[in-house]
C-alpha cells in the first residue's frame, strides 16, 4: 500500500472530484481513498477512466458506510468506480456494525471472492480492534484513524497493538495542529524542525506521522500543496530529539477554548467527531 493517499472525503463529500483526482494522480499520488458515505465514488471512477495511468499502477481504497448491506455496498462501489476489484475495503466506522463477527465474515467473503485484495477497518479503538482480532479468520490489514500530535498520547497503545499484530495504521486529519489549532504548543517544535530541514511545518507533521510507522491520507485542491505532501518522502529524517519535542508538545493538548472543550467533552467519543472522513 502506498504510504500516502489522496482522500476524497471531508470537504469533497457529494462533489464531483474528477478533476482533483486526475490532478492528484498526475502530481504523483497512486493511492486514492473514497467511501460509500462520501458520494464521490462515481467521479473517482471517471477520473480512473480518464487518467493515462494504468489501473494496475493505482491503489484504490473505499469503505462500507452502513448505507446498504455489505454485499450490496461492495458491488455498488465497484460499479461506480468502474473496476473489477479494489485494493482495500474498510468498515468506515464501528457505529455501522450490528454484529462484529457476522459483519466481519461478510468482509472476509469479499476478500475470498477477490472483490478486494485486502480488508480492514477505520475508526476502531483499541478495545474494539482487540475484539475483532479474536474472532477474525483474516486479520484487518489496516486501521484508518484520526491521528495527529495532539492525540498521539491517547492513541499510542492502539498503534503499538496494531504494529504487534501486523495491522497498518493509516492517519487522517494529521494536519489538525495547523488547520484547527494554530498557535498551540506543537507550533514551536514544528517550526524548529522546519528551519533545520528547510521545510514547511506541514511537511514536518507528515514526517512525524511517518516516523511513527503510520501511513497518511490527505487532500488538497492545490497542486502545490499536493507536491508539498509528496516531497516529504525526500526530506531527511527527523531526529530523535525533534520527534520527542513534538511528542511532548502534543501531550500538552491543543489551545484551550470553547471549541476545544466541546470536542473533548463530546459524547460522540474520540473518533465520533470525524466518523465520516
Amino acid at each position: 500500500m502506498p504510504v500516502i493517499a489522496f482522500g476524497t472525503g471531508s470537504k469533497w463529500k457529494g462533489q464531483d472530484v474528477t478533476d482533483y483526482v486526475i490532478q492528484a494522480i498526475e502530481t504523483g499520488f497512486s493511492h486514492i481513498d473514497s467511501a460509500q458515505w462520501y458520494r464521490t465514488e462515481d467521479s473517482v471512477g471517471r477520473a480512473l477512466h480518464e487518467t493515462a495511468v494504468d489501473r494496475s499502477d493505482l491503489y484504490i481504497t473505499t469503505k462500507w458506510s452502513g448505507l446498504t448491506s455489505i454485499p450490496e455496498a461492495i458491488q455498488n462501489s465497484l460499479t461506480q468506480l468502474g473496476v473489477k476489484n479494489v485494493d482495500l475495503y474498510l468498515i468506515h466506522n464501528p457505529h455501522f456494525i450490528k454484529d462484529l463477527e457476522t459483519d466481519w465474515k461478510e468482509f472476509e467473503k469479499i476478500k475470498e471472492s477477490g472483490l478486494s485484495k485486502s480488508i480492514g477497518v477505520s475508526n476502531f479503538d483499541l478495545k474494539l480492534l482487540q475484539q475483532l482480532v479474536k474472532v477474525a479468520k483474516v486479520k484487518p490489514a489496516v486501521n484508518q484513524i484520526l491521528f495527529h500530535p495532539y492525540n498521539y498520547a491517547e492513541t499510542k497503545e492502539l498503534l503499538e497493538y496494531s504494529a504487534k499484530h501486523g495491522i497498518v495504521t493509516e492517519a487522517y486529519s494529521s494536519l489538525t495542529p495547523i488547520t484547527q489549532y494554530p498557535g498551540g504548543p506543537v507550533d514551536k517544535a514544528l517550526q524548529a524542525a522546519a528551519k533545520r530541514l528547510n521545510a514547511s511545518p506541514t511537511q514536518v507533521i507528515l514526517a512525524w506521522v511517518r516516523s511513527k510507522g503510520v501511513a497518511i491520507v490527505t487532500t488538497s485542491s492545490s497542486k502545490e500543496h499536493l507536491q508539498e505532501y509528496l516531497d516529504v518522502a525526500d526530506l531527511p529524517a527527523l531526529t530523535d530529539e525533534e520527534i520527542a519535542a513534538i511528542d511532548e508538545a502534543g501531550a500538552k493538548g491543543p489551545p484551550s477554548g470553547i471549541l476545544t472543550k466541546i470536542r473533548r467533552n463530546s459524547s460522540l467519543g474520540l473518533y465520533g467527531l470525524r466518523m465520516y472522513w
